[in-house]
């Protein structure tokens, strides 16, 4: 019997739109959850080997934050553990086999204890310096494979399994084994941002889509290493900055981009209006090279580096055109309750 399908369902891409989110069980429901499909609660604590929660503040919002699929049947809840600063113990902690099980079979038990869908390992870094004083060793590599090969097993295909990797060429390069995980992982949260860090004496842009002459790491230069290395595309989630990162004492060259400069701190997004007004001296710019926006304040001479739903509409029509798995950004809470980047990826995400 021939069935005839109909070609705009059957073209139709289930795009991830994944949130990190670190706030207040009951605030997220201030948000569009109908929007997302995925929020990564961020973070939950390392106890010697085994994974729990903080404290009881922290459980109480986990169940709350899991009571949301109610409403929302199609929401998946995940977890993180590690971020910047957060995976001290975790070179000496996965170097171990016994270590290791004893994480996967704890995490499986705070899935059923919770109700939760999955982990996110943010690891920051495997095999390279990462926050500060952390331990790193060559061997993180192969551990990192041992890992994730666990938790797998441990976890069937009951729950997701992803990770949060760095968008740069350092990480790419030396973190991580591609071809041993990807097999065994549901997709990669690429953090494409930060690409110009906090620790840089120079003022770019740290969440470009496109590179240009001066700068390299973006958005596209991390999808097109993994697609070379034959990362599957629909595993690839890009990502996003719902927040600025402002440099002080630039120089008024080049409307202060990639300029010398000392990091000054970081804005979220819901913010915008108020901190990167006219009447305080900030210019609006935009590099159509690498399709990133930047402010300048001549009269403080300050630089900021950040998206906004220009560069957002942007990296949505990047990966549709280049057939990824979805996008995701740090963090929801910095995001407007309304009319804010999340109403701009779904947007973009339906248009044609």
């Amino acid at each position: 019997m021939l069935f005839l399908s109909n070609p705009a369902t059957a073209q139709q891409h289930n795009y991830k739109v994944i949130a990190y989110y670190t706030g207040d069980g009951d605030a997220l429901g201030q948000h569009p959850l109908d929007k997302l499909t995925h929020v990564i609660y961020s973070f939950m604590r390392l106890k010697n080997d085994t994974l729990t929660v903080a404290n009881e503040k922290q459980a109480e919002n986990l169940k709350k934050i899991v009571a949301y699929k109610k409403q929302y049947p199609h929401l998946k809840i995940m977890v993180s553990i590690g971020g910047w600063g957060g995976c001290g113990p975790c070179s000496d902690l996965f170097a171990s086999e016994q270590h290791r099980k004893t994480f996967a079979k704890t995490t499986v038990a705070l899935f059923e204890q919770y109700g939760v869908d999955g982990l996110d390992l943010d690891w920051e870094y495997p095999a390279i310096e990462g926050y500060p004083g952390h331990k790193y060793t060559p061997e993180d590599r192969q551990n990192f494979t041992e890992l994730v090969k666990t938790l797998r097993q441990e976890m069937g295909d009951k729950y997701l399994l992803t990770f949060a990797a760095g968008g740069f060429d350092q990480f790419l390069e030396e973190s991580v084994d591609w071809a041993a995980i990807m097999p065994h992982l549901d997709f990669v949260n690429l953090m494409t941002y930060d690409l110009t860090s906090g620790f840089s004496k120079y003022t770019g842009h740290h969440t470009p889509l496109h590179s240009n002459k001066k700068q390299k790491q973006s958005t596209s230069n991390c999808v097109q290493w993994l697609l070379r290395h034959k990362v599957p595309s629909e595993k690839l989630i890009i990502g996003a900055a719902f927040y600025a990162r402002i440099w002080e004492d630039v120089r008024d060259v080049e409307h202060g981009l990639y300029q010398g400069g000392q990091f000054k701190t970081s804005v979220p997004y819901k913010n915008f209006d108020a901190y990167f007004s006219a009447e305080k001296g900030y210019k609006y710019y935009f590099d159509k090279k690498s399709k990133a926006p930047y402010y300048y304040n001549a009269k403080d001479y300050l630089f900021a580096t950040f998206d906004d739903k220009t560069s957002i509409a942007l990296k949505v029509k990047y990966l549709k055109k280049k057939q990824l798995g979805g996008i995701m950004f740090w963090e929801l809470s910095q995001d407007t309750r309304t009319n804010g980047l999340v109403e701009e990826i779904d947007r973009q995400l339906k248009s044609k």
